[in-house]
C-alpha cells in the first residue's frame, strides 16, 4: 500500500519498535486518513462521503461498512496480548506529528484500566508508551484525568502547542448518569471562561479526537451515550473483541477496519499456546464432584510446580529476572471459593504446603479485586493460588499466568473465551521457544509458552468447541472471502540465483508448467523470475553450464582457487577449459552433443575457451566469496564442577502416579506428561537416582565430578525429605519431572564450572559456495516490482515478494520487516552486490541455552573494501541473549574468513548489527556501519 506519510509512520514504528500488528494497525490509519481529518461537526452527507473513502482504501473482504456513530469512528480489533495500549501511544504520536491534533480524549472501561492508562501516559513511568519518540521526551503531555479536570489549567495560552491526554473512567461517568442525571463532567466550574463546564470546553475544541479502549464493555451506555455528544473530529476504538452482547446474540462492529485475531497473534507467537489438560484414559464418572475438584486442583498443582521449575531454568539460561507463576482457580460462587480455600490450606492437599499461599478474591468490590490479582506478579508476593469467581475482565493484564482451572459449571465456548481472555500475555515479550526433546526425539512445545487449561472432564467437549471454524483461537480472519467470494490464498515461488538464468540453466516456468529445470509451477505456484540467458546458442549454453559446475568442482581446490576471483587467473582457466572439454567429451559419449551432432544443420563454430572465458567472468562478477570453513576440536577435555550449595527455595515439586495428556487448542498437537507409574529408575539408593538425572546433561563426567555430584545428590534428596515425602516419592517426581530437574540443576552447577582450555583447527574447505535455491511464498497480488513501494492495500511486507532490484544475486527477495527492505534500497545503491542468504549457506553455529544452532545473518554484500555480514534487529532486541551469542559466533567467523582472504589478497569480512530504527531512506551504508550496535 501506498502510505501518504510513510516517512513519518516507519520513524513512529520503528522509534516506538512496534510490532508487525501494531505496524500495520498504524499504516492502515494512514491510508485511511490521507492528507487530513474529517471537518468537525461533519453532516450526515459529508460523514457518507468518507465513510465511502474508507470502504475503498480497505483491503478486499472488509466488513466496514458504516461509522455507527456521528462522527468517523475507526474500530481496530486487536487480540488480547498484542498490545493495544502501545498501538494507542503510536496513535496518538502520529495524529500529533503528521496531523497536528492537540487533544485528546481517552476512555477507559474501569478503574484499573483508568489508573494504568494515566501512568502509560506519563513520561517518568517505566511503560511510558511514547518512550523512543524525542518530540515527546523533551515536551511530555499534559495529563489530564477524571479526578483532576476541575482544577486543570485550560488557559489557551498555557496550553498553546502541548498535546493534552484527558483520562476519564466511564464507569464513573455511567454511576454519574443513573436516573437521567447529568455527568458531573457537564456541571459549569469557575476555573473555566464564563462558567462554561469542562464537557463544553472539550466540545469546543477544533481537534479533539477520541480514543475508546475496550470499546466494546460500554458501547451503548448511558455514560458513553452522553460523551459521544462531544462530537469530536475522529474516533478511535480498541478492542480484542469486535461485538456487543445483545438478547439475539453477538452484534458485530460495523465499522471495523482492521481485525488480528487470537487465531493470528497464536499463528504469529504474539502470545501463549491455549491447551487443554486431561488424565490419561480418564472416567469422570468414576468420581463424585468433590474429589473430581480436588483431582483437577492437584494436577493443576503439578503443572504449576513443573512451570515454576521451568522458569527458574530460563532465568538461569537466558540471565533474566525470574517470574514467579500463578494459577488461578475459578469457583462458581464466593462460598464455593471459601471452600476451595480451606481445602487448598488444609493438611488433606499437599500435607499442607499451600498455607498462606493461596488467596480469595471476593467480587464485592471488582476494583480492588483487580488490583489485588495484580500483585500477584511481584517475585516478592507469596501468593501462587488465586480463588476468583467471576470471569476474568480486562484490566488484568498479568504475564505469569500459566495454569487455570476452571470449577464452575459453563459450557465449552464459554470455559474456553472466559479461561483464556487474560492468561495469554508473554512475561519475556516474545516466546521462549527452547527446543526440547522427549526422549523419543519428538520436539515438544516449551511449557513457558503454554497456557494449561485443567478440565478432567471437559477435555473432548473443550477440544470439539476449539476445532469449530468460529472458534477464536482457530478464526484467523472474520471475514475470509475477497469481494468476489474467492478464499485468500497463498502461492509458492522457487527463487534461484540469478546467474543459473544468466548462464541458461533455468527458464521463467509459465504458470502450471515446469520451467527447464524441472520445477513445476502449478495451481498455488507462480514462476520466479530469470534474467534473460547471455548465450543464445544451444551449444555456447551447454558450455557456460559445464563450466559453471567446473567452477563448484574447483572450489574446493582452496589453494589454487582460494576465491572466486582467482577463476580467473590464467593458470585455472586453462585447467577450466581441459575440465569442460573432457566433460562435454563425455557426455558426447552417452548423447548426442550440440557441438557435434551430424544430423544436424551445420552450427557456427564455438570457441571453447572464450565461452568459458565469458561464462567465468558471469560467475564472479555474480559471487560473493563465502569461504566454507570447518571448525574441529584437538583433544578432549572434561568439565570440572566446584561443590556449592544447591537453591532448592522454590522446587515443591509433587509427586504423582498418573500421565497427563496436553492438547493445544490451535492446532491439536499432544503432549503426555507424567509418567504411569514410574518405573525407570531402580537403584538402591534414591542418591542413585538423583546422580543418573544429573548425568542426563552431556557436559558432566562421572569419572571427574563423582564427589560433587553425590554432594548435590544429598542436598536433593534431603531437600524432598523436608517436605515428608518418601524415597519412593522422591522417585516418582524424579521421574515425573526429570528432564525440569535435570536442566534446574545443571543450571546451578554451571556457576561453579571449570572448562580447561580446548584447542580448535579451523580449515577451510571451499573457497567459494555456490548459491542456494530457496521457496518462498507470496500472498496472491504481492508481487512487488517496485522494491521501493511499501505493500500495497494494508498487506503485510512478509506475504510480499520484490523484484527489480539491479545488484541482488537473487532476482526475488522477501523481507521480514520494512526496515529491512530499506537496507535493500541501499545495498541496491552503494554496494556492489549483495543478498539474502537462506539456511544452509553459512555454516556458522552459535552455543545458546545447551544447544547448537545454525546462524543464518540478514545480508551478505560486498563493496569496493570489504565483504559485510549485516543483521537488523530492534533496538531493544540488541542486548538480548541470543543475539549476542549469534553475534559472537558471526564475529569469530569473520575473523578467519578474514585471514583467509588476506593471504590470498583479498578483502576483509565485517560483522554488524544494525538497529532498525536507524535505517531510513536518508540513511548511507557508511553512516549505518559507523554507527552499528556491534561491528567488527
Amino acid at each position: 500500500m501506498v502510505l501518504p506519510n510513510g516517512r513519518r509512520v516507519r520513524e513512529i514504528a520503528d522509534r516506538l519498535s512496534l510490532r508487525a500488528p501494531q505496524r500495520e494497525a498504524l499504516e492502515r490509519l494512514d491510508v485511511l486518513l490521507g492528507a487530513g481529518l474529517p471537518p468537525k461537526n461533519a453532516d450526515a452527507e459529508a460523514l457518507a462521503g468518507w465513510a465511502a473513502r474508507v470502504s475503498e482504501r480497505l483491503p478486499a473482504g472488509h466488513s466496514f461498512s458504516d461509522f455507527e456513530r456521528e462522527f468517523m469512528s475507526l474500530a481496530f480489533a486487536l487480540a488480547t496480548g498484542v498490545g493495544k495500549t502501545r498501538l494507542m501511544g503510536a496513535m496518538v504520536a502520529y495524529l500529533h506529528l503528521v496531523h497536528s491534533v492537540n487533544n485528546f480524549f481517552v476512555l477507559a472501561p474501569n478503574l484499573t484500566i483508568y489508573n494504568k492508562l494515566i501512568g502509560d501516559f506519563q513520561a517518568d513511568n517505566p511503560k511510558y508508551v511514547l518512550r523512543g519518540l524525542q518530540a515527546f521526551q523533551i515536551d511530555p503531555p499534559v495529563i489530564v484525568t477524571g479526578d483532576n479536570y476541575e482544577a486543570a489549567e485550560t488557559s489557551g495560552s498555557r496550553l498553546f502547542g502541548k498535546v493534552v491526554i484527558n483520562v476519564f473512567n466511564v464507569s464513573k461517568i455511567n454511576s454519574e448518569v443513573r436516573g437521567g442525571r447529568e455527568p458531573r463532567i457537564r456541571k459549569p466550574h469557575e476555573n473555566l471562561e464564563m462558567g462554561r463546564s469542562y464537557f463544553e470546553y472539550l466540545q469546543n475544541l477544533p481537534d479533539l479526537v477520541m480514543l475508546m479502549d475496550e470499546s466494546h464493555r460500554y458501547r451503548a451506555s448511558a455514560g458513553v451515550r452522553a460523551i459521544n455528544e462531544l462530537q469530536p473530529r475522529l474516533g478511535l476504538e480498541l478492542t480484542a473483541t469486535p461485538f456487543v452482547e445483545s438478547t439475539r446474540g453477538p452484534v458485530a462492529f460495523r465499522n471495523v477496519v482492521m481485525d488480528y485475531t487470537l487465531a493470528r497473534a497464536i499463528a504469529d507467537g504474539f502470545v501463549k499456546v491455549p491447551a487443554v489438560v486431561t488424565r490419561e484414559d480418564f472416567h469422570p464418572e468414576r468420581f463424585s464432584a468433590e474429589a473430581l475438584e480436588q483431582l483437577k486442583l492437584e494436577d493443576g498443582v503439578r503443572l504449576h510446580e513443573n512451570v515454576k521449575a521451568e522458569l527458574a531454568v530460563y532465568a538461569l539460561e537466558s540471565g533474566l529476572g525470574r517470574v514467579k507463576p500463578f494459577m488461578l482457580v475459578i469457583a462458581r460462587d464466593t462460598t464455593h471459593a471459601a471452600a476451595l480455600l480451606k481445602l487448598i490450606e488444609s493438611d488433606a492437599f499437599f500435607g499442607g504446603r499451600y498455607e498462606g499461599r493461596a488467596i480469595q478474591v471476593d467480587h464485592t468490590a471488582e476494583d480492588l479485586m483487580i488490583e489485588r490479582l495484580l500483585r500477584v506478579e511481584r517475585a516478592d508476593e507469596p501468593t501462587e493460588i488465586v480463588i476468583h469467581v467471576n470471569m476474568l475482565k480486562e484490566g488484568w493484564d498479568v504475564t505469569n499466568l500459566y495454569t487455570i482451572v476452571p470449577l464452575r459449571a459453563a459450557n465449552a465456548r464459554t470455559l474456553i473465551e472466559q479461561s483464556i481472555g487474560r492468561g495469554l500475555r508473554l512475561p519475556f515479550g516474545q516466546r521462549v521457544n527452547r527446543r526440547i526433546t522427549s526422549p523419543e526425539g519428538e520436539r515438544l512445545r516449551d511449557p513457558l509458552d503454554r497456557l494449561s487449561i485443567v478440565a478432567h472432564d471437559r477435555f473432548q467437549e473443550i477440544v470439539d468447541e476449539a476445532n469449530r471454524a468460529d472458534s477464536p483461537v482457530r478464526l484467523m480472519e472474520r471475514v475470509l472471502l475477497s469481494r468476489e467470494g474467492q478464499v485468500q490464498a497463498t502461492q509458492t515461488v522457487v527463487s534461484q540465483p540469478g546467474i543459473l538464468g544468466a548462464l541458461g540453466m533455468i527458464t521463467p516456468a509459465t504458470e502450471g508448467k515446469p520451467g527447464a529445470d524441472g520445477t513445476a509451477t502449478g495451481a498455488g505456484s507462480v514462476p520466479g523470475s530469470a534474467p534473460a540467458p547471455m548465450f543464445t546458442t544451444p551449444q555456447a549454453q551447454q558450455i557456460a553450464q559445464a563450466t559453471y559446475q567446473a567452477a563448484q568442482l574447483f572450489s574446493r581446490q582452496v589453494a589454487r582457487v582460494p576465491n572466486a576471483e582467482a577463476l580467473l587467473k590464467p593458470e585455472v582457466q586453462e585447467a577450466l577449459v581441459q575440465a569442460v572439454e573432457t566433460q562435454l567429451a563425455q557426455q558426447a559419449s552417452t548423447q548426442p552433443t550440440l557441438l557435434e551432432a551430424p544430423t544436424q544443420a551445420a552450427q557456427p563454430t564455438v570457441d571453447v575457451a572464450t565461452v568459458v572465458r565469458q561464462a567465468t567472468e558471469q560467475i564472479v562478477g555474480q559471487t560473493i566469496s563465502i569461504p566454507r570453513i570447518t571448525v574441529t576440536p584437538v583433544g578432549e577435555a572434561h568439565t570440572v564442577f566446584q561443590p556449592f550449595t544447591l537453591d532448592l527455595s522454590d522446587v515443591r515439586l509433587q509427586p504423582g502416579s498418573k500421565t497427563l495428556i496436553v492438547q493445544a487448542l490451535n492446532d491439536n498437537s499432544r503432549e503426555r506428561l507424567g509418567l504411569q507409574k514410574y518405573e525407570g529408575i531402580v537403584d538402591q539408593r534414591v542418591q542413585d537416582s538423583v546422580v543418573s538425572v544429573l548425568m542426563d546433561n552431556p557436559e558432566v563426567s562421572y569419572e571427574q565430578n563423582a564427589d560433587v555430584l553425590y554432594d548435590l545428590a544429598e542436598q536433593v534428596v534431603a531437600h524432598f525429605h523436608a517436605q515428608d515425602f518418601s524415597d519412593a516419592d522422591i522417585r516418582e517426581i524424579l521421574g515425573t519431572y526429570r528432564r525440569t530437574l535435570s536442566n534446574l540443576l545443571f543450571q546451578q552447577m554451571q556457576a561453579h564450572q571449570h572448562i580447561p582450555e580446548v584447542t580448535y583447527t579451523r580449515e577451510v574447505r571451499q573457497g567459494f559456495t555456490a548459491l542456494r535455491p530457496s521457496t518462498l511464498t507470496v500472498g496472491r497480488g504481492g508481487i512487488i516490482t517496485n522494491p521501493a513501494q511499501t505493500p500495497p492495500n494494508g498487506a503485510r511486507i512478509e506475504t510480499c515478494l520484490y523484484r527489480g532490484f539491479t545488484r541482488s544475486l537473487y532476482p526475488d527477495v522477501k523481507f521480514h520487516s520494512d526496515p529491512e527492505r530499506r537496507l535493500a534500497l541501499i545495498l541496491d545503491r552503494e554496494s556492489k552486490k549483495w543478498f539474502r542468504p537462506v539456511l544452509g549457506q553459512f555454516q556458522i553455529y552459535y552455543h545458546f541455552e545447551h544447544q547448537s544452532h545454525q546462524y543464518q545473518p540478514d545480508f551478505v554484500a560486498e563493496t569496493a573494501d570489504e565483504l559485510l555480514l549485516l543483521e537488523v534487529k530492534a533496538r531493544e532486541e540488541i542486548n538480548t541473549p541470543s543475539v549476542q551469542a549469534k553475534a559472537r559466533a558471526a564475529l569469530e567467523w569473520c575473523q578467519e574468513a578474514t585471514r583467509h582472504a588476506q593471504q590470498s589478497g583479498g578483502k576483509p569480512w565485517r560483522y554488524a548489527i544494525l538497529a532498525a530504527e536507524d535505517i531510513t531512506a536518508a540513511s548511507t551504508l557508511k553512516g549505518l556501519l559507523d554507527h552499528a550496535a556491534v561491528s567488527a
